[in-house]
């Protein structure tokens, strides 16, 4: 079957960058606490003091989550599935890194014009959260493509010999940014502010609460919930008609229970729909 140019443009436009954002964005806004935890030095880059060490920040999620959506956009109330994973702590490059995992499939009927099964990988510093390496592996109308970026903080010499992509200090890709947000306090940080490197476009990500506490309903079950809300940046100017609202739970975990975001070419709505922490 041959897509439609109109559906090909849509998709292109959520399975880039919007879709990244939708749904690692999603996870935005846990109340974190942060902790003092050593991180020790990997063999072969040598052991720092404990009192000058980088420490590891602890996070309300934990190795082996599992977070599962779906998504509804335009006329299609289950256009997608969408699964977020914490598959394992991992030492990269001398690095203490986070693993996060996310995973999308278009599903019937929208499967039958736009056929997709993505797959996105963020290794996030465990002290920084800023991120270390993105994998990007896309299958999408019969077309695949895998990338990997290293990054390489300015200033920074390049680790194993290996080429990185030149980034600000504390940038983070759209998974690994997703993530981290949920370390923040919100209670203390009226608005959160970080460079998002998706591999092809840097932007500004803006994140401020709007709500504390409020219900929503969303297949996983009724949640109170804070509410988000997100802008993109660039070069000092707002993305034009793209914004983004999440809501998270008021629980431990701060679990990210529904994400809407608004734009240009369709607005998607991505729901819990169960959670394995």
């Amino acid at each position: 079957m041959r897509v439609p140019l109109y559906f090909q443009a849509k998709w292109k436009v959520f399975s880039r960058v919007e879709f990244v954002l939708c749904v690692m964005i999603s996870a935005p806004v846990p109340l974190g606490v942060l902790v003092a935890l050593a991180r020790a030095q990997s063999p072969g880059h040598g052991v720092k003091n404990v009192s000058t060490a980088p420490r590891d920040a602890r996070m309300p999620f934990r190795i082996g989550e599992k977070l599962e959506y779906h998504v509804a956009w335009a006329s299609f109330s289950n256009a997608a599935s969408i699964e977020l994973t914490v598959p394992e702590r991992r030492d990269l490059m001398g690095w203490g890194t986070w693993h996060f995992r996310a995973s999308a499939h278009t599903l019937s009927p929208m499967r039958a014009m736009i056929a997709v099964d993505d797959q996105f990988d963020s290794y996030t510093d465990a002290a920084t959260l800023e991120s270390r390496q993105y994998e990007t592996y896309l299958n999408e109308m019969g077309q695949k493509q895998m990338e990997v970026f290293h990054f390489l903080p300015e200033g920074q010499p390049s680790r194993a010999h290996v080429a990185g992509v030149v980034v600000t200090p504390g940038t983070r890709d759209p998974l690994g940014a997703a993530y981290a947000l949920r370390g923040v306090d919100w209670a203390q940080t009226p608005e959160f502010r970080a460079p998002v490197y998706d591999g092809h476009d840097v932007y500004d990500m803006r994140a401020r609460l709007d709500v504390p506490a409020e219900t929503v309903a969303v297949a996983a079950g009724n949640f109170s919930v804070s509410k988000i809300s997100i802008r993109l940046f660039q070069h000092g100017k707002e993305v034009p008609g793209t914004s983004f609202t999440a809501w998270l739970a008021n629980d431990a975990a701060r679990t990210p229970v529904l994400l809407v975001a608004e734009m240009p070419l369709g607005n998607f709505r991505v729901e819990l729909v169960s959670a394995v922490q």
